[in-house]
């Protein structure tokens, strides 16, 4: 299956009214894991790269170009995606690097700056034939900032996406980034508002402090791409101590990594299913099957 564009996802997603998953990766294991999840659940699938990611591997090229080898060998529909770049420098890099898709994020910028920004981020990235996502209405917890009360103006939403020319926009609707917990209260009144006012599809970040069910409810009101990140650094991580308590004397990383990305697969598939599957019955995937199948 070949590679195909962030666009595509979100585009038969949202003509659906089916959530699609984007998933961040910080190292191969999740890449593969990702992408082994959504095979097994038969489902498209964004992986996602955050600007932070980068940092963490000094470069974009590295991990991204593993990325984009993952996705040109898997076996179902799979876009690559840059998550909350706040350089237009590393923007340009994706772009010429193959990525399909962005996600610009100037919302710490006042309203009148962040529609500057990101309106010529868009035209240059429309001109590469690259899909667009920015944000409105800063989604509180990510570097410093806690503001989970935080909420996105309809109206204001409607003029930003006019204004810039954005495929698709990042709401704040109640969800926080790096929630350890899945508590958050969603606001499904103001998603359906955004959804009847934006003509683009809405974003979901902070998706991993949501439960199954309000990620549900956030679908059928209108939200279209879900990210998530934090659940699957919970779940790599304790897979990983599980295995290590289990057999201290391995010191093969394969084991240990091994463990951490079939955990991750089986709940990326798990989630895939929440997203498009109805709700009246629990979604339950072993490890076992998903290997299995």
């Amino acid at each position: 299956m070949p590679l195909v564009g962030t666009g595509e996802i979100v585009g038969a997603a949202a003509a659906a009214r089916h959530g699609c998953g984007a998933f961040n990766a910080i190292q191969l294991e999740h890449i593969t894991a990702i992408i082994d999840g959504a095979a097994a659940a038969e489902a498209p699938v964004i992986v996602q790269l955050s600007q932070n990611a980068v940092k963490y591997h000094g470069s974009l090229a590295p991990v991204g170009t593993a990325a984009l080898a993952a996705a040109r060998e898997a076996a179902i529909p799979v876009a690559v995606h840059l998550d909350h770049a706040e350089s237009a420098d590393l923007v340009r890099e994706a772009v010429a690097l193959g990525f399909g898709s962005v996600m610009f994020d100037a919302s710490k910028l006042d309203y009148t700056d962040n529609v500057r920004a990101t309106r010529e981020v868009a035209a240059y990235c429309h001109d590469h034939g690259v899909w667009v996502e920015a944000e409105l209405g800063e989604v509180g917890g990510k570097d410093g900032v806690h503001a989970p009360g935080a909420r996105t103006d309809p109206d204001e939403a409607a003029e930003f996406v006019a204004s810039t020319g954005v495929d698709a926009l990042a709401v704040a609707v109640g969800s926080s980034h790096a929630m350890l917990t899945r508590d958050a209260a969603l606001d499904f009144e103001l998603i359906a508002r955004l959804r009847d006012r934006v003509p683009v599809p809405l974003v979901l970040h902070g998706s991993s402090g949501v439960p199954d069910e309000g990620l549900a409810e956030a679908v059928r009101a209108g939200m279209t791409k879900i990210n998530i990140a934090t659940q699957l650094n919970k779940v790599f991580t304790a897979a990983v101590a599980d295995d290590w308590r289990a057999h201290p004397e391995r010191v093969d990383p394969r084991k240990y990594l091994g463990a951490g990305r079939a955990a991750v697969a089986v709940e990326v598939r798990r989630l895939l299913e929440v997203l498009k599957l109805d709700q009246s019955e629990p979604v339950k995937v072993t490890i076992e099957q998903t290997l299995r199948d």
